[in-house]
């Protein structure tokens, strides 16, 4: 048992491991999965990791379902917040967990199913090459992984990428990708404040402040019934662009 500080609140954090398999903490490519009550679906998104080279880590934010009793029965390093953080907080005690044990290269994941354990290594590959810093997923870099975006969604996400544009003056093809890859040197670097789903337009604000190399690259989103059920509202997308807003005229 051991203490993490993420955001001013100290969280616990625990390692369990299967009784059989056990855990190698050798591999240098951490999976950091922020996951809140995700039990319908967590088991088929670890499986489809584990078949790869990886150490895994997830960071369960306070979840009231069985979310952490499942995880903790798999090969994967498992972390807890006692109380909701939010996904920002999530995805940093992640990151600090990942910088503390040798992670070489971390990558985000969502818990929900709509990322591909195959999609990872090419995010990888350009930090492993030494060609950037960051690695951003992008929907929109190929036509399939486009037209398997929702009408709808394509609307918003072409007006969030307006958007995080003009507040962070870095334009990108995709806005609030999940899936992103850092080196070591740059997740030492960001330090994530926004503890809510805002944090993916701070990360994308801090690559520019920070000046990290950075690419994009393709990702194949899956919305299925499960994920598109779990995922933000409009209203929810409306209010983290209000508080960024706020944010940047006051700061």
């Amino acid at each position: 048992m051991g203490l993490l500080l993420v955001s001013g609140i100290i969280s616990t954090w625990s390692l369990e491991l299967h009784p059989t398999r056990g855990l190698n903490m050798s591999r240098s490519t951490f999976i950091v999965i922020p996951t809140h009550n995700e039990e319908g679906v967590i088991r088929s998104t670890l499986e489809s990791l584990l078949t790869f080279d990886y150490t895994i880590v997830v960071v369960d934010d306070g979840s009231k379902d069985h979310t952490w009793e499942i995880v903790s029965t798999y090969p994967v390093i498992a972390l807890r917040h006692p109380v909701n953080l939010g996904q920002g907080a999530a995805l940093q005690t992640g990151m600090i967990f990942a910088l503390q044990h040798g992670a070489q290269v971390i990558v985000h994941f969502d818990a929900d199913g709509q990322h591909r354990a195959e999609d990872i290594q090419s995010l990888v590959d350009p930090i492993e090459g030494d060609l950037a810093d960051v690695v951003l997923g992008s929907r929109f870099l190929r036509k399939e992984d486009t037209r398997a975006v929702p009408p709808l969604k394509r609307f918003i996400l072409r007006g969030a990428v307006l958007v995080n544009g003009l507040l962070t003056g870095l334009w990108l093809s995709d806005a609030h990708n999940g899936m992103r890859a850092f080196s070591a040197a740059a997740a030492r670097r960001i330090r994530l404040r926004e503890n809510g789903y805002a944090h993916a337009t701070e990360i994308i604000a801090e690559i520019r402040r920070l000046r990290l190399r950075y690419v994009e690259r393709p990702t194949h989103v899956i919305y299925s019934s499960y994920a598109v059920s779990k995922g933000q509202s409009l209203w929810n997308s409306l209010n983290i662009l209000i508080d960024l807003l706020l944010r940047k005229v006051f700061r």
